[in-house]
């Protein structure tokens, strides 16, 4: 059976305490390896690995901690995959045994200079754009899992923003297996999902999964201007945040963990080296333990700072 907590501050201390003993510093780390993962007709793709820091990569028993895709964020319009802000959270990732693969995407919003209700074609063009990318990352690194030290049974996604968006809807669209996971293994299964300030596209109604979604952690500020803390939606077309994907997640009983930051907006989408604490706790118990246990907190996390007036 599924059980829910409901928090507002427990983690605080402990996420305050893991992460002020992390070190890291951006300069600290470089990738440990680059490989060009796919080939388009515009651009090539490649992916940064991160390995994790020796000795570090494996559980009592010895099995694989899981390696996690991220993606970043920038509206599709924008960004890069060894932007320099999220060094710490890589370093602090890998310290703890984690390899962390940052990965490019094509940018589909491009050229654009907003994104509303009347460029809704364009931007589900680009989210499956990234969709389609990051499946081609996730096959490299199946057809590669042995030399490169991974357990391709424990492969978790996770993204800031757009990248959020892109993974959420990633594993949204292999629980449906939808035409954009056939390149996918058959029964393939993410390990998790772990989304910072994300949503989902449907333009088919309330979101359904035709299999059990990955276990998903999602970080969201409740005043989030840039993607929907809860919903948009028109007729049948909608675009669910977390704390509508959350709500459904409960109601099928499918395993998430939630942070709603109160009264934050979207500088949650780059929180990544900030909520460690709560990451591993995820990946530890959700993912690598196969609890069932659920996070549902709201909480004002102080290693988050707000925004500058």
């Amino acid at each position: 059976m599924i059980k829910f907590l409901i928090a507002a501050v427990s983690l605080l201390a402990w996420a305050a305490e893991t992460n002020a003993a992390c070190t890291a510093r951006p300069e600290d780390i470089t990738p440990d390896a680059t490989y060009l993962f796919a080939k388009r007709d515009t651009c090539d793709l490649f992916m940064d690995v991160y390995n994790p820091a020796e000795g570090t990569d494996t559980l009592p028993g010895g099995k694989k901690k899981p390696t996690i895709i991220f993606a970043f964020g920038g509206s599709f319009m924008t960004g890069s995959r060894d932007a320099m802000h999220y060094r710490p959270w890589f370093r602090a990732m890998a310290d703890r045994g984690y390899r962390m693969i940052s990965i490019d995407y094509r940018l589909g919003m491009k050229g654009y200079d907003k994104i509303g209700v009347f460029q809704v074609n364009a931007l589900d063009r680009a989210i499956h754009m990234a969709v389609e990318d990051m499946i081609s990352a996730t096959s490299f690194l199946l057809d590669n899992a042995e030399t490169m030290g991974i357990d391709p049974s424990c492969i978790v996604i996770s993204g800031s923003s757009a990248g959020a968006i892109t993974a959420l809807q990633t594993d949204y669209e292999t629980s449906n297996r939808t035409e954009w996971a056939s390149p996918l293994p058959e029964g393939f299964r993410y390990a998790g999902v772990m989304s910072f300030a994300g949503a989902i596209l449907s333009r088919d109604g309330k979101l359904k999964y035709g299999t059990e979604p990955a276990p998903t952690l999602m970080f969201h500020g409740t005043e989030d201007s840039v993607v929907p803390y809860s919903q948009i939606k028109i007729f049948r077309l909608g675009f669910f945040g977390s704390s509508k994907i959350a709500e459904r997640f409960k109601k099928f009983g499918y395993v998430y963990s939630i942070y709603r930051e109160q009264g934050h907006d979207h500088e949650v989408a780059v929180a990544m080296y900030e909520t460690v604490a709560q990451q591993i706790m995820f990946l530890e118990n959700n993912v690598s333990g196969d609890s069932r246990c659920c996070i549902d907190a709201i909480e004002d996390n102080p290693l988050i700072a707000f925004p500058r007036e």
